[in-house]
């Protein structure tokens, strides 16, 4: 709380001391001939503006109380100078207390002690590091000295050119003393700004990513600083015949790194670099300034007209009601471009990522919209979205889309894995499931800020949906395409088998029956023996069509039902099998034939690969659901790093085309079980 009114009153108090302070310099005439004055007027409208936003917000923050303090202590020497000259010089006895304001303004100039702090504290109110400790005391011990020194010293005090007083609190005996002190204080804080420079310099060096640029404008500014200050005090000393000119120069140099260049940098780190994440205060700063600047300029331009007409108030409102809007819309326009720059605001980008989401889902459109979004709206020179299918995360989408490809990276379904260095990576998820990654490279000069990392969070919280829909509609292209693939290769594999085998018995049979006409006629004999051979021979041809037609329906499962059709497959397997089918009934024949063909391609895969010497087959009839589990002994596999050949992805597509789904456990050395679980409505 004590804060808070010390900031509101800091606050209430400056506007009023620099009103009085341009009216005292009017009054003097000396506003227009010292170049510095406006300098100075721009120097603590700067530093109280960057200090009360920071200590408003950050109120634990040393760097926004010392900007105050900077600012609202040369502003203070500023007014009690002007005022000291118009109450001793311009009207002399006008107003009193006109040798308070000359001894306060002797000494007000320490409040520039927070100046070198401030250069050592930035950005995080601490020291670069602990060997550094020492220096902001030194640097307010030295400025002490020095103010003290100047308080009781008892030397005359300069109001003009022309005219001086003597020190009212001057101590004649301690003079000597505190003149070597003033020396002391003096060349010790000037010391102490060259030392809170290079703990800046060591701040930079040892820093990256984020606070490194930072703090890299606020480097230059403060080396300049410094070396301008060196060579203020070194041509003040005296170089040649005539240094008076080019001490001017160099202290109206220094004057203007210290007064604009500093906190310029201080504001480009807090702007630019979303430094202490202030982007909506800044915003709401700079709108609230033009407005409150528009409104005074309409008030004093109605006052004028009401001088001279009556129409004046009433001009006022009008142009009032007229301007207002427009003028708090464009202020709200030049503080979103003074924050964000030429990019989107964050709203922005959501916005019109929300309104492409609720016009269509498709790959086509809304994935690269989203990483073009992304790019524009951060800077990035790269983005790219990454869908999660089969235990691998693929890219999808890159913009700008010149990008070089990238390879798949294998996903566990959890965690994203390492997508390189430089790269931030956001998951997007929908209900729960892991679904993809927006990946981000920042530029090396721009990196990701928290206001950055906010808006990637933001579309990727959006983009679970729009990655749902397309991973859905990724799978059923792929799931077509396995179709056609396997409806070919079956046709395929079946014209083989009927070529190769039943279409080369019936030649046959057709060749013997022509034989056994011929021959029935000479030896009766000879040619019953040859029917019995084309019999044989027929009975082989029909249990091969029987093996085929079990490929496309087997009569066995459409008469007896799954059990038996598996049962019957099972004593056919190359690996011993036993099959558990207690309480099963008839089912709808998509799903009986879902389970049956699954069944069989499980026992083809562990014929093929699992070097089993057992395998168990268990269907049971349970919640509305049929089940099964094929258990083999062999090899086994990592099922979990593994994806699905085509004998497991379509038996997948299988299931699922019947409303089921399909699990695979397995491990190294352990066998496997192949599971899956079908709905069905029982028939009668």
């Amino acid at each position: 709380m004590s804060r808070r009114i010390i900031l509101i009153a800091v606050a209430v108090a400056m506007p009023l001391l620099g009103a009085v302070g341009i009216v005292l310099l009017v009054l003097n005439g000396t506003f227009a001939e010292d170049p510095t004055t406006a300098l100075s007027i721009v120097m603590i409208v700067i530093y109280g503006v960057i200090g009360g936003v920071l200590a408003s917000r950050l109120p634990t923050n040393p760097i926004g109380w010392l900007f105050l303090t900077a600012g609202f202590g040369i502003l203070c020497a500023g007014v009690a100078s002007s005022y000291s000259e118009y109450a001793l010089v311009t009207a002399p006895g006008s107003i009193p207390f006109g040798p308070a304001a000359a001894w306060f303004s002797n000494w007000g100039f320490v409040a520039v002690t927070a100046l070198p702090l401030i250069v050592a504290l930035f950005p995080t109110g601490r020291v670069a590091s602990p060997r550094w400790r020492w220096l902001p005391p030194a640097i307010i011990a030295t400025g002490a000295v020095a103010g003290i020194s100047s308080m009781f010293r008892a030397i005359p005090l300069e109001i003009t050119n022309a005219v001086t007083i003597p020190n009212p609190l001057g101590i004649p005996f301690l003079t000597p003393v505190l003149g070597v002190a003033a020396w002391v204080g003096g060349l010790g804080l000037l010391a102490m700004s060259l030392a809170s420079v290079l703990a800046l310099v060591f701040r930079f060096r040892s820093s990256s990513g984020d606070e490194r640029q930072q703090l890299r404008w606020l480097v230059a500014m403060a080396s300049l600083t410094g070396v301008f200050l060196v060579l203020t005090v070194i041509t003040a000393i005296g170089v040649g015949n005539q240094p008076r000119t080019i001490n001017d120069v160099m202290f109206t140099l220094f004057f203007l790194c210290l007064g604009i260049g500093i906190p310029g940098a201080c504001a480009t780190a807090i702007l630019k670099y979303r430094l202490y994440d202030l982007d909506i205060v800044v915003k709401k700063t700079v709108v609230f300034t033009i407005v409150a600047v528009f409104l005074t300029v309409l008030y004093l331009a109605a006052l004028a007209l009401a001088t001279v007409t009556r129409l004046g108030p009433l001009a006022g409102v009008a142009v009032f009601a007229l301007t207002f809007n427009p003028v708090r819309r464009r202020a709200r326009s030049f503080a979103d471009r003074l924050v964000y720059g030429k990019r989107a605001t964050p709203f922005e980008v959501l916005s019109e990522f929300s309104e492409r989401l609720g016009d269509t889902y498709s790959i086509d459109d809304v994935l690269p919209r989203m990483a073009q979004l992304l790019a524009a709206s951060t800077g990035a020179p790269e983005v790219r979205i990454w869908l999660a299918r089969d235990h691998e995360l693929t890219p999808m989408v890159a913009w700008p889309p010149a990008l070089p490809p990238e390879r798949s990276r294998p996903f566990d379904g959890e965690t994203l894995p390492d997508m390189g260095a430089g790269v931030s990576a956001v998951p997007v998820a929908h209900q729960g499931e892991l679904l993809g990654a927006i990946t981000l490279r920042a530029a090396a000069n721009d990196p990701l800020d928290a206001s950055k990392e906010r808006l990637l969070n933001g579309v990727a919280s959006q983009a679970g949906l729009a990655l749902r829909n397309v991973r859905l509609v990724e799978d059923l292209r792929a799931s077509r395409r396995r179709i056609v693939t396997a409806q070919d290769e079956r046709a395929r594999t079946l014209e083989r088998n009927i070529h190769d085998g039943a279409q080369q018995q019936l030649v046959a049979l057709a060749v013997q029956a022509k034989v056994a006409r011929t021959v029935a006629e000479r030896d009766p004999a000879a040619a019953a023996q040859m029917l019995e051979q084309i019999q044989s021979s027929a009975n082989d041809a029909l249990e091969n069509l029987r093996d085929l037609a079990r490929g496309i329906y087997p009569p066995l499962l459409a008469d007896r039902g799954l059990a038996a059709a598996i049962e019957a497959q099972a004593r056919k397997a190359s690996v011993p099998a036993t099959v558990s089918a207690d309480g099963l009934g008839r089912y709808p024949q998509e799903v009986e034939s879902a389970v049956y063909f699954s069944v069989l391609e499980a026992l083809t895969n562990i014929a093929k690969y699992a070097q089993a010497s057992n395998v168990r087959i268990d269907l049971t009839q349970e919640d509305g659901l049929i089940r099964f589990h094929v258990v083999d002994d062999g090899v086994g596999f990592d099922a979990s790093g593994s994806t699905f050949g085509t004998g497991l992805r379509g038996m997948a597509d299988r299931l699922e085309a019947a409303g089921g789904s399909l699990q695979v456990r397995s491990e190294p050395g352990a066998g496997s079980t192949i599971s899956g679980a079908v709905p069905f409505a029982a028939t009668p």
